[in-house]
């Protein structure tokens, strides 16, 4: 399992990746919203500073963790770019090279 917030981390990377690939492309992508959807086992630790945690479930281990509280989140974000100039964020376009089994 890895905490929801590595998983969204590692999105951003991707889509990062894909901002720099496409950056001298002719043609580019607006990217709309990012739909993820997850299974998420939510623990709590103990302590003076307790928090809730979401760690995200394989969908091939969900079974091993059918006595822990899992619930099924959908999280909805929209990715802008921000200028190296530090103005405002603008819409991100991605573009590059198709990758095997790519949707």
């Amino acid at each position: 399992m890895i905490e929801l917030s590595d998983m969204i981390r590692e999105l951003r990377g991707q889509l990062t990746a894909s901002l720099q690939d496409g950056a001298d492309e002719a043609i580019r992508f607006e990217l709309g919203p990012v739909e993820i959807e997850a299974t998420v086992a939510v623990s709590r630790e103990a302590g003076a500073d307790s928090k809730v945690r979401l760690w995200v479930v394989d969908a091939g281990a969900s079974g091993k963790y059918a006595h822990a509280q899992t619930q099924r989140i959908k999280v909805e974000l929209t990715p802008k770019a921000v200028p190296p100039d530090g103005g405002p964020p603008q819409p991100a376009l991605i573009a590059g090279d198709e990758v095997d089994n790519e949707r």
